[in-house]
């Protein structure tokens, strides 16, 4: 039988192990009354379920003092260690918690404000992502670039105190719900390719951005297009200096070092564990290639596992970590839990046998296995394909010669 992993800490000190027993507790008590239906809801390709209930547990993690963990105190957070963080994902994966609504604002823009931005960009921002009052969204994918963020055309220009933008992103995850996008855009003329970009903080609820939502396979629609058109920011939300933008905007990548993938691969080993289940069930596991199939995904969940520990612990205790080994870090964890779970949404079909092509969830819609088959498709796609994470690999990392680009 497939098991979920053990938490990585082993014999911890007593502060984390303190920690660990706070986590637990308060999730035990309040995954309970008006939270008690949320368990498990939520995550990519399910975002539409119970957002405005997940929001406010959200909010009530807030004021118990569990978001923004690794923050320093004076912006609301708690200068949790590493291992501390890792815990607190552990436990909620464990506890089969919903899915956070407020990854962006917390995980990306929020360490990036603190790291680049200014005292009054801190003030401003800082505590309404702690608080979950302002969602954010990412506008760095374009129709014509993709992945590769060096090709952004979204352009903007200085008219008086304000950014004027104009272009379009996409694929941007929740922009339909976010109150603010932070923007990767070209703001010198001429310029390309790296130089000339500025990243910006954009509102989403004003005349001049429009909001086109994506279906989805699976019939969702949590990634969108957006369109700016003569769209506005003041002069003074531009993190860092005007053509910064790049280094800004990679400083943003290299600050998700995979700490929330410990959780994730917890939830991965429930799925697999669950799917284990199926075949026993079906007699699909007496069937010796998909019997392989099993024990080969769980070896793979391992080795992501194992990873994700080595590369968290190569920043543990202050070590410094430059950003071309950041960046290919986060890349190799990119490609390595991308292609685990699309392999694992094909194994489900495999399992599932000719009644996998059946819709028999609730109303003849699908049911999870077909959902995930479905959505699992865009895991090697968005946040990066693995083409470009494995050029990023490739050329930044290990110094080989560039692919030939038009």
């Amino acid at each position: 039988m497939i098991q979920t992993p053990e938490p990585a800490s082993g014999i911890e000190p007593r502060e984390d192990a303190e920690f660990r027993i706070e986590v637990r507790e308060w999730l035990a008590e309040n995954l309970n009354g008006q939270f008690r239906g949320l368990r498990g809801l939520g995550g990519p390709g399910r975002e539409h379920e119970a957002f405005e209930e997940r929001l406010e547990w959200d909010r009530a993690l807030a004021a118990a003092g569990l978001t923004c963990l690794g923050w320093p105190k004076e912006w609301g957070g708690r200068d949790a260690t590493l291992r501390q963080q890792v815990i607190f994902h552990e436990e909620y994966a464990k506890a089969d918690a919903p899915s956070r609504v407020s990854h962006l604002g917390e995980e990306l823009l929020g360490p990036t404000v603190i790291a680049f931005g200014t005292e009054a960009q801190k003030k401003r921002f800082l505590p309404g992502i702690r608080n979950v009052t302002e969602l954010w969204c990412q506008g760095y994918s374009e129709p014509g670039a993709g992945s590769d963020l060096a090709a952004v055309t979204t352009s903007a220009h200085l008219d008086g105190d304000e950014w004027v933008i104009n272009g379009q992103k996409i694929w941007t995850s929740l922009a339909h719900l976010s109150d603010w996008c932070f923007v990767v855009a070209r703001t010198e003329k001429g310029s390309t390719r790296h130089h000339g970009l500025s990243y910006l903080l954009v509102p989403m609820k004003q005349p001049g951005v429009e909001v086109r939502p994506i279906i989805q396979l699976t019939g969702t629609a949590e990634f969108n297009e957006v369109f700016f058109d003569n769209a506005r920011t003041a002069a003074d939300l531009v993190v860092g200096q005007p053509g910064d933008g790049w280094k800004v905007a990679m400083g943003t990548l290299t600050f998700e070092r995979g700490i929330s993938t410990v959780g994730q691969q917890i939830r991965y080993a429930r799925e697999l564990a669950d799917l284990e289940a199926v075949a026993r069930s079906n007699g699909a596991i007496e069937n010796p290639v998909i019997a392989d199939r099993l024990d080969k995904a769980w070896v793979g969940l391992r080795v992501l596992r194992a990873h994700v520990l080595r590369t968290l612990e190569s920043g543990h205790d202050g070590a410094s970590v430059d950003a071309r080994t950041a960046a290919g870090q986060a890349s190799v964890t990119k490609l390595l839990w991308a292609n685990w779970h699309r392999g694992l949404g094909e194994l489900a079909m495999d399992v599932l046998g000719a009644p996998g092509l059946i819709a028999d969830g609730p109303g003849d819609d699908l049911n999870a296995w077909q959902r995930m088959f479905l959505f699992t498709r865009a895991d090697t796609i968005y946040g990066g394909s693995n083409e470009v994470q494995r050029n990023i690999i490739s050329e930044r990392v290990l110094g080989l010669p560039r692919e030939a680009r038009p």
